[in-house]
């Protein structure tokens, strides 16, 4: 019996995995995505410091942006990944097992597809790049070509990654989020361990800490495709023969105005690294992904509790079990509270930490913290109701909050962030994200109530 095993099985015993068949998977997956995801986040903080170290805090900030804007590339699959997640869920809960398997053959087509082609352009336009002009490079910190080479490797297996990581929209669209995130653990692990054996043979380089952090987590999704397609997803396992174009267009539905939103999101929070790197430059960048990525813990213990409910929401939507969701979103409403104090006593906490953490060779201004710790309760409170609204494809009214703080965000940051510096770019993200705040609970009442009108109801 694994570790995850185990720890389900205490809490089983004393009661806590009692309930509705839907409610019971949902905690099992996530008291196992705690312990797993737990362990990621102790990787994630054991890692930051010694990349830092490896690289200096400087080069980091490149790096950490050079990662940011090949990020932005997430959204270049139209939402398939989105859109499959939830017609595989529909499908499973009405038992056509022959339609979904038609649905995850036809998006691994079009993803490859859509890859290469954005592969190849990216190889032309890349070779007229100035990456050092981009990331407000100064002096000779690189050799030359370096950079230009490094955003090839790292956008190289992100396109892979694209491909490959479909095996966790199946798992997650089937209610086993544990096992995806164990995927992402692994990936983590391993990465650590050859930046830990980087730093013992070789100085700090930057190509190598790309090659490793890009390629690690692609072999483990290629393995675990083979694994999870071989035993427990036999009969969905993607098929030529199963490939049916004319599914593009249901999965483009949804998937279009996922595609959208990603797109929404790239620009409301990846563009933050750009902005402050010719702002306030590349040191900044470190001190305010320290501070995101202190804070972020409750960000991700959060998706840890979340993410299962997502396809719990498509099933009991299908099956018209109102009473389940609201029980499970008062419980969400708890949680969040519980949240605020936490985030309040890491606040208190936070000088000591970051210098435990750190060590001396930063200091992270406490404005950042509190701004930083403000986004990401705004980014709970809005996540409770997304994953709702996404789960039953109810995400026009999402769509259009999404544009218009995506299109505000990015002018507003620069206007701030050119007096005030890291300050201003944070408060530009607050300040936009509040449409949410009020506008997603009272889309939540309108659907559950049976009036929503209009917008509401798409």
């Amino acid at each position: 019996m694994d570790s995850s095993s185990i720890f389900i099985s205490v809490f089983s015993r004393i009661g806590f995995l009692k309930g509705e068949k839907r409610s019971v998977r949902a905690k099992k997956n996530i008291l196992a995505n705690f312990l797993i995801k737990g362990l990621g986040i102790c990787t994630g903080l054991v890692l930051l410091p010694l990349t830092i170290s490896y690289l200096t805090p400087e080069k980091y900030g490149i790096w950490i942006t050079l990662s940011s804007i090949i990020g932005w590339f997430s959204f270049f699959d139209i939402g398939l990944g989105n859109g499959l997640r939830n017609h595989f869920a529909k499908a499973i809960a009405e038992n056509k097992r022959d339609l979904a398997k038609s649905y995850v053959s036809t998006t691994y087509a079009l993803l490859i597809i859509i890859v290469s082609v954005v592969l190849i352009l990216f190889l032309i336009v890349n070779h007229f790049l100035n990456w050092n002009n981009i990331l407000n490079v100064k002096g000779a910190q690189f050799k030359a070509g370096e950079l230009s080479l490094l955003a090839v490797i790292v956008f190289s297996f992100f396109c892979l990654r694209f491909i490959f990581l479909l095996i966790n929209t199946i798992l997650n669209a089937d209610q086993q989020s544990a096992k995806a995130s164990f995927l992402d653990l692994l990936g983590q692990i391993v990465s650590l361990i050859v930046i830990f054996i980087l730093t013992k043979k070789t100085d700090g380089s930057i190509l190598y800490l790309g090659i490793t952090i890009s390629s690690i987590p692609v072999f483990v999704l290629i393995i675990a495709n083979i694994w999870f397609y071989k035993k427990n997803y036999e009969q969905y396992r993607p098929s030529i023969r199963f490939i049916d174009f004319s599914k593009a267009r249901s999965l483009l539905n949804l998937g279009v105005s996922f595609f959208v939103i990603q797109i929404a999101a790239v620009l409301l929070y990846q563009t933050n690294n750009m902005i402050i790197i010719h702002l306030s430059g590349s040191k900044d960048v470190t001190n305010y992904n320290i501070a995101y990525k202190y804070f972020s813990i409750l960000l991700m213990a959060f998706s840890i509790i979340i993410t299962p409910f997502w396809s719990a929401f498509t099933e009991a939507w299908v099956l018209k079990d109102i009473g389940w969701i609201k029980r499970v979103i008062k419980k969400l409403f708890k949680i969040w509270i519980l949240f605020f104090f936490i985030a309040m006593i890491m606040l208190f906490l936070s000088e000591k930490i970051y210098k435990l953490w750190i060590g001396n060779q930063i200091q992270i201004p406490f404005v950042y913290s509190v701004l930083v710790g403000l986004v990401i309760l705004i980014n709970i409170w809005n996540g409770i109701f997304s994953q709702f609204l996404n789960g039953i494809g109810k995400i026009r009214f999402q769509l259009i909050i999404g544009i218009t703080a995506a299109i505000v965000n990015v002018p507003l940051a620069i206007f701030l962030g050119s007096s005030m510096g890291v300050k201003g770019v944070l408060l530009a993200n607050i300040i936009v994200t509040l449409f949410g705040v009020f506008l997603y609970p009272l889309q939540y009442k309108k659907l559950l109530n049976n009036t929503a009108k209009g917008i509401w109801n798409k």
